[in-house]
């Protein structure tokens, strides 16, 4: 089975884009969703994180302050490299786990830092949504009501747009909101059907 790593820069559109291929019937894998799990109250990932970073990374109830999380790893590199070395390998081993009980002619992994992590080489092609910087912080300003200093901490910590570009296969320019996301999708959609392994 052919596998698509999506990626890109925050607000560039990558969850519109996977819902795209959703509704073509195409699976998604969710990185986001997958670290999301891992750190649920009583999982093994929750209690490493508390033992690395203190009982301040959570709430009364015991769950991830998600808040104050990103605040230390955005504040100190150390931190980020920290949680990315106890996140990473679980996050990669249930991606793997969850495509090979897959049944289809290809899936799209979605994996904001699939170039960051250096894990390239667990997809067959990166497709990469693309647009300016400028609309990113515009559109995460929009969407999380993160100030501006957030929002840059965010994007250097990712890589610079140029990268990103250069390691693609695929690019969706998605300058504008939806437009024409539907139709670059289906063209992508019929390319990957032609790419994959025929039984």
């Amino acid at each position: 089975m052919l596998k698509i790593g999506l990626t890109g820069g925050i607000g560039c559109g990558k969850s519109t884009v996977a819902r795209l291929f959703a509704e073509l019937n195409i699976p998604v894998i969710d990185a986001d969703e997958i670290a999301h799990q891992l750190v649920e109250k009583g999982q093994p990932a929750l209690t490493r994180i508390t033992n690395a970073f203190g009982p301040s990374v959570l709430t009364d109830e015991g769950t991830l302050n998600r808040s104050h999380l990103k605040d230390l790893i955005f504040s100190d590199n150390r931190n980020k490299q920290t949680l990315e070395a106890i996140l990473h390998p679980l996050i990669y081993q249930s991606i793997q786990s969850t495509t090979e009980k897959l049944s289809a002619p290809y899936c799209i992994i979605c994996i904001p830092l699939l170039i960051e992590t250096e894990k390239t080489e667990s997809v067959d092609r990166i497709l990469v949504v693309d647009c300016p910087v400028e609309t990113q912080i515009a559109r995460v300003q929009s969407r999380d009501h993160l100030s501006d200093e957030k929002i840059q901490a965010i994007i250097a910590n990712q890589v610079s747009r140029a990268v990103r570009i250069s390691k693609a296969d695929d690019i969706i320019d998605n300058s504008e909101m939806e437009y024409g996301l539907a139709e670059s999708v289906k063209k992508l959609h019929n390319l990957y059907l032609s790419l994959s392994p025929q039984d």
